[in-house]
């Protein structure tokens, strides 16, 4: 076990843990937000009842999300500073105006939000909460703004010694249009996060008729509609960043999809075996025309292979390997699309029974409506896997390499990396397990706990 492989596996579990908590504090802000401004504009309680409840389990989920994301800021200094000082002068800007305005605003007007219940009027009450959602939608923003350089850098010049790129236009930074295919696609999963929550536990009361049925029968309506059009929403996100991969990384598309031969048209692949080694199939079940079809909305057009991809960046970058795992990035993207294609017709069938009235349901649909708010997660975590695998060896597309950006050993040895990371990762886990209870607790609770 050396540096690289600890760092990156410090960095892994970080970055995992924090992505559990993102998407559903995304989520739940604008949900929160849409209750009560049903409640100012009705003035039903209801709706406040609702409002408090589901507000009450954002509070829970954003309080220990934010204790990871202050963890993995640090390990850029400490287990990456060759990388952070290549990148610094790009990086430390976004994640800068992150902390010091999108941060600042959403903590900020939650507390005010919090403790205004019965002091501010309804309009400024409720404004409030708009504002922290809006604050949580620009911090996701100025995260994937950094994300974005990682991903297809722009707006930079190299420094005369060749040792760390500097900033030379912060508008093409800020307009990068992998940030404008990638947002769109984090917002929609935050918003299918949610809904997916809210399905499950307004489902769970129903079931057990538990007291304020009605008002969860209000709650399944509005979470179903919320999970419906985020679902929709994140499909079209993906499918516009997908075919954007296509030009900026098409590395990963042909790991994604094991296509080891350049094709006009190509197939997409709904179940290969490969050999990594040999670079060729031992079994597979594709449909021919698909990916190009995902590509370019056309059932023809070519989609560059593993292989040639691989000569072409050895003319460019020099010699090396510039593939990443096959297995991983095939994987991860059929765990996402998997996950979204059952996430679609679970939210499909929820809503079929909300337009007819009907919040009865059967022990097996009850299970299913139950346990579905884990397909965002499994999409989340597996989209993320890919993005950022799917990259490899480069940690900066095309200009620093993964393992060149790790701390030199004599600076982070490896046993300080794996006491660390043995010691966050027993505190990730009492932290999940905190905040599991105290979401379990609550949303068993229900309604009373929000008077």
């Amino acid at each position: 076990m050396d540096t690289l492989f600890l760092a990156r596996t410090q960095f892994t579990l970080t970055a995992l843990f924090h992505f559990f908590f993102v998407p559903l504090t995304i989520g739940l802000s604008i949900f929160t937000a849409i209750l009560e401004t049903a409640y100012v504009r009705t003035g039903s309680e209801k709706y406040k009842q609702l409002t408090k409840f589901w507000g009450n389990l954002f509070l829970i989920n954003f309080a220990v999300g934010v204790v990871s994301g202050i963890v993995m800021e640090f390990q850029f200094g400490m287990n990456w500073s060759k990388y952070s000082l290549f990148v610094g002068d790009i990086f430390g800007v976004p994640l800068a105006i992150e902390a010091l305005l999108a941060f600042f605003i959403e903590s900020t007007f939650l507390g005010i939000w919090v403790f205004g219940w019965s002091i501010l009027p309804k309009t400024l009450h409720v404004a409030a909460i708009w504002i922290v959602a809006a604050g949580s939608w620009l911090s996701a923003l100025w995260i994937l703004v950094a994300n974005s350089f990682m991903q297809s850098p722009v707006g930079y010049k190299m420094a005369a010694d060749g040792s760390r790129a500097e900033m030379t236009d912060f508008s093409a930074l800020l307009f990068n249009p992998y940030v404008w295919k990638q947002f769109p696609h984090v917002l929609a999963a935050g918003i299918v996060t949610c809904g997916f929550l809210v399905i499950a536990i307004s489902s769970w009361h129903l079931i057990r008729q538990t007291k304020n049925c009605e008002a969860f029968a209000l709650s399944m309506k509005f979470g179903t509609i919320y999970a419906f059009i985020g679902t929709i929403l994140v499909i079209l996100a993906g499918h516009a960043q997908a075919q954007n991969l296509i030009k900026t990384q098409p590395m990963k598309i042909a790991a994604a999809e094991a296509l080891w031969e350049s094709k006009n048209p190509a197939s997409f692949s709904l179940f290969t075996i490969g050999d990594e080694k040999k670079l060729k199939d031992v079994f597979s079940i594709r449909i021919p025309g698909m990916l190009s079809f995902l590509a370019y909305n056309s059932f023809t057009g070519k989609v560059m292979g593993i292989k040639e991809l691989q000569i072409e960046y050895e003319k460019k970058y020099g010699s090396g390997n510039y593939i990443p795992s096959i297995v991983t990035a095939y994987w991860s993207f059929r765990f996402m699309v998997g996950a979204g294609g059952f996430m679609f017709l679970v939210s499909l069938l929820a809503l079929v029974k909300v337009l007819k009235g009907n919040y009865t349901y059967s022990p097996w649909l009850g299970t299913i409506f139950f346990w579905s708010f884990l397909l965002p997660y499994i999409a989340n975590s597996a989209g993320w896997i890919l993005a950022e695998m799917g990259r490899q060896p480069w940690i900066v597309f095309g200009l620093l390499k993964t393992e060149d950006s790790v701390s030199p050993a004599s600076v982070v040895g490896t046993g300080e990396l794996l006491i660390s990371i043995i010691t966050f990762t027993l505190i990730y886990i009492l932290l999940m397990l905190a905040d599991l209870f105290l979401l379990k607790k609550h949303a068993k609770a229900g309604l009373l706990t929000a008077e």
